[in-house]
């Protein structure tokens, strides 16, 4: 049975969640770093931006939930990564591990 358009707004499933998001959130901020601190009761993920020869890094959004959550996420996460790299194919991992302040593996150039 195909729902009227008004019915759209109501969902029949009484655990259905309505999730708003904003029109400035929904366009999303690049980020290229991931710095995670945490404590007996919270985990704070800092997303950071950095930029080529740039020494100042800013932090685009923090987010902070339980450790309960954070274990969701980390399996949230896993599961779209295995789903990601089944369609397609395997992400591609330097060996080196970036060390700080990260140039980005090259020089600046001039302008």
């Amino acid at each position: 049975m195909e729902q009227e358009p008004s019915d759209l707004n109501n969902p029949q499933d009484p655990n259905a969640i309505n999730i708003e998001l904003p029109e400035a959130i929904a366009e999303g901020e690049y980020v290229n770093l991931a710095m995670i601190a945490h404590s007996s009761s919270e985990f704070v993920i800092d997303f950071i931006r950095m930029m080529p020869g740039v020494p100042k890094a800013k932090v685009k959004s923090r987010i902070v939930l339980t450790p309960e959550h954070a274990k969701r996420l980390l399996s949230a996460l896993g599961d779209n990564l295995t789903r990601f790299e089944q369609t397609f194919g395997a992400i591609k991992q330097h060996a080196d591990v970036p060390s700080f302040p990260m140039n980005f593996g090259g020089t600046m150039g001039e302008a």
